[in-house]
Formats: structure tokens, sequence, C-alpha cells
């Protein structure tokens, strides 16, 4: 019998089926994937299990008893917890403290700290996810602070426990503990639904999949199955033949021309703080160096002062033999070095402005664009539809960008940073939030411009990315440079151990 089950989910938003007939079901003691390109339905199903929505139609059972959740509450009191991709936590709170926040076993107000400390460590230690529960959040890696999200559900009785793209932020060791963290819990019964668009961790660490495709079920694959690979998962979520685009290894020989030089650079922080501390390495033409590390160890901040938005406090950086003026984006545009932001929607494009308007955002007083001191709108017009038939987006150019997906969306963005004819592409986080498909389109622009002899920086956390699509591995911790590998036959375990601070031998 399953552990839970949706049965004939239809659920309408105006103008759209967000669900529509779908049926999923996941078993005691399985970790049961749920895939779906963006937009497929994912969101809307899991926000049914766990009480956030209604269905217009359907039903939902829990060990085979049909049950009717009006709210989370309801759904936690059933057992059903979702783990956010985006952690929830209190950075001046405790472990302890974090896990019953908002909620008492004791259904009493009083909180009595030692007791509750060593429920949550007999927890943590049930689990094999250990955790220093009297630890303040602020203390803790990354990895840690997943794992405190996961306590915070199995502390409170999870028995079926959603996680919403539990790796993003995560090293490989620390994937590997938490894929065993998994087993150890479906091994005392309880299920897990995993949302993910790695699929070959989906095929590492799940048993069953369930794919839904533009709001439907489009069907359920046993991973154990012959052919339940990563592209044939791919293929049956987008319903043709998916190809993901890797480099070919670069020779580059030791006279090759300098693209991009960065010497002995030092970047602060928002906060006056030093982020980035004696970083140097090149790049050169064709070239793709990829920055691998978890979040928040400078990579923005290396980025941005890569582009001029942010003011190095020492080092310099080179565009060939030119030095960049220090915090000057101007001087950086002028130079050849173009900026595809993580931060698509904030700092690369302005969302309530048209396709148009952002596609001119950048060079509208060039000759291309303008008729004399003003901007033509027949030239800013025949050069957006340009752009837009050139990188297959879908969407007008009257459209406003927040009308659009996130892949078409980061296909504008790629666009318009890419015809500028650049010397440099700084990437960052090239394909986050996007599906297979948008996936597929932005890893190939990105080859398309090494190609043509661009030097291309691709900071990413997502170390898959980064080992298909470059030439060498630049790997970061707490603003500095642990190693430079060559990607081609990369010791992941080595990488992983750099991206967590830890020197690797030569």
């Amino acid at each position: 019998m399953p552990a839970i089950a949706a049965r004939g989910i239809t659920r309408r938003f105006p103008g759209v089926v967000a669900n529509d007939r779908v049926s999923f079901e996941v078993l005691p003691g399985e970790v049961h994937a749920l895939l779906g390109e963006n937009g497929s339905g994912k969101t809307t199903l899991c926000k049914i299990l766990t009480g956030l929505y209604r269905p217009d139609e359907g039903e939902v059972h829990i060990d085979g008893r049909r049950v009717h959740f009006t709210s989370p509450r309801d759904a936690f009191d059933a057992g059903v917890f979702m783990v956010q991709q985006h952690f929830s936590l209190v950075d001046r709170l405790t472990v302890a403290e974090n896990v019953v926040l908002g909620w008492s076993p004791h259904r009493t107000f009083r909180c009595r700290a030692r007791e509750i400390e060593a429920e949550v460590a007999a927890t943590s230690e049930r689990f094999n996810m250990r955790v220093d529960p009297s630890a303040r959040v602020w203390q803790l890696s990354v990895g840690e602070r997943q794992r405190v999200e996961i306590l915070k559900a199995l502390y409170r009785g999870a028995r079926i426990l959603i996680l919403d793209e539990p790796t993003t932020v995560l090293t490989p060791q620390e994937c590997e503990h938490l894929f065993a963290s998994l087993r150890d819990m479906t091994a005392s019964g309880a299920s897990v639904v995993f949302i993910s668009h790695k699929l070959r961790e989906v095929t590492a660490v799940c048993d069953r999949v369930t794919v839904l495709r533009r709001g439907r079920t489009v069907g359920a694959v046993d991973i154990a199955a012959a052919g339940a690979d990563p592209r044939a998962l791919a293929r049956l979520m987008v319903g043709h033949e998916v190809s993901l685009a890797t480099k070919d290894p670069l020779v580059v020989g030791a006279d090759a021309p300098v693209a991009l030089d960065v010497r002995s650079l030092g970047v602060s922080n928002d906060f006056g703080r030093l982020r980035i501390k004696d970083v140097s390495f090149s790049i050169r033409r064709g070239e793709v160096l990829g920055v691998a590390g978890v979040a928040g160890n400078g990579q923005r901040e290396l980025a941005e002062a890569i582009t001029g938005l942010r003011s190095h406090t020492a080092g310099q950086v080179l565009v060939g033999e030119r030095v960049l003026r220090n915090g000057s984006p101007g001087d950086a545009i002028a130079a050849g070095v173009a900026y595809v932001p993580e931060d698509r929607m904030g700092t690369g494009l302005v969302p309530s402005l048209k396709v148009t308007d952002n596609v001119a955002l950048k060079d509208f007083r060039s000759p291309e664009l303008s008729r004399g001191p003003f901007v033509s709108p027949k030239k800013v017009l025949a050069r957006t539809r340009d752009l837009l038939d050139r990188f297959d987006v879908s969407g007008r150019p009257d459209s406003t960008v927040r009308q659009l997906s996130g892949g078409n969306a980061q296909k504008v963005l790629l666009a318009r940073e890419m015809s500028s004819n650049p010397r440099v592409l700084v990437v960052a986080a090239l394909t986050r939030g996007l599906d297979v498909s948008a996936m597929e389109s932005a890893r190939a622009l990105l080859l398309e411009a090494a190609g043509r002899g661009v030097a291309v920086l691709l900071i990413s956390e997502d170390l898959d990315e980064v080992l298909d699509l470059s030439d060498r591995v630049a790997v970061v911790y707490d603003g500095r440079i642990m190693g430079i590998v060559g990607a081609h036959g990369a010791d992941r375990d080595g990488i992983g151990l750099m991206m967590a601070g830890i020197e690797v031998a030569a």
C-alpha cells in the first residue's frame, strides 16, 4: 500500500491547468524522484500534498486512507513535510532551538533546553545526520544547515519527506553523506520524494521516478530497469532526445594570447570584510575556466570585481594588455567584457521593461541602435527580432521580461551579451533554475562563444556543469583558490575536498 498517493489530481489557475488528472504514489521505504520541466506541475502537486493548496478534483491518500488537508498543519499531523530549496533557519539560534521553533512535542510553551538538545542529538544519531544541537546556525557549514532542515522534519515525526533540490549547495562529499542518510531514513520505513534537475543524482539515489509533462503524468519508471539512465529520463521529461553539450579538450600553447589576466586580486564584500584574497589566474582565447565552490565563498565578489561592478582593494584585472579601471563597468564593457550574472532578473535584466528595452540597455549609444543623439526604435526592434531568431527565444519583442519563462529570460540575457562580440565572457549560474531543454540551449550557446575564441569564466555551484563545460577548474574556498586542475578526467573527490577547504596534494 502506498505511503502517500495522489489520484486524479486537477488544479486550475486563471488561464492555466497546472495539474491535469495527475496520479502519483510513493511506497513505504523508497526514495521516489519527481521530475519534470519548469511549469510541468511539480510545485503545484507538492503544495497539494503538503496542504498549501486544495485540489479542484481528485484525492490524496495516506496509507490507503483518504485525507483532506486544509492547511500545512494537517499535513504535518499526517507526517508529511517538505524541505524547501532555500533554508528557513534563524542564524542566531542554536540547532535545537531551530528544530523546535514554532512547535513542541510536549504541547507546552516551556522549552526544556537540555532535554530538547538530547532528543535532537538522538534523532541526528539515529539517521546518521550528526550535528551539534548546541551550535548556533551561523557557525555551521552549508551542508550542516541542510541537515538541520531535514532534522526539523524528522524530529517532528516526518514519515513522508519531500526534498526540493536538496543538493544545490552541497559538495560531492556532502551529497554522498545526504544520500547515505536518506537510505537510513528509508530503511526505517520513511518515504522520500526527491525533486532535482540533476539526473545523475536521481539515478544514483532513487528507487523509482515519476515524470510530469505539461501538467500530466507521463509515467513512472523503475530506476533498476534497463534504460533508466539520465539520457532516457531527460527524453521522457521533454518528449524528445536531449543532448547536453560538453567541452572538447582545448589544446592551448604557451604562446596563445591571454584574454583575461587577474593578478593578486583582493575584494571586500558589502560589509567591508575581505572576501577575495590574493587571487590570480589567466584565461586564454577560446578557453573556459570553471570556478567550483560552495555558494558564499567569494564567487559573486570575484565576478563583480572583474566586470567593474565592485571596486577591488588590491591587484589588477587586465583584458589583453589593457588594465581595467577599478570599479568602472563602462571601462570593462569598452574593453570587451560581457557579464551574465547569477541574479538574471535583478542585475542582468529589468523585468518590468520590454525585451527590446533590455536588448538596448548596454549599447543604446552605438550607431547600430541610434539615430543621431536619439535611440532609433526601428533599429532596436530589428536588432531584437534578429536576436530572438538567432538564439531561439520564445517571446515577442514587446513582451516584458517578467512574462518570459526562466529559460527564455536567460537566453535573452545570453543573446545580448554574446552579440556584443566580447573578448571575455563572465557567466555565473548558467543553468540555475532551468529545465532540461533550456539547459541544453544555454550550454550550447556558451560553448559556441568559446568556439569563436571568447575567453569564458564560468562560475557555478553545479560541479557536473563545471566539469562538463570547462578546460580547467579553479576551486575556491573562503575567497582563496585552493587549486587549479584540468577538467577532463579530474578527480571529483579531490575537488570536493578542496571545496571544503582541505588542501590536496598535486
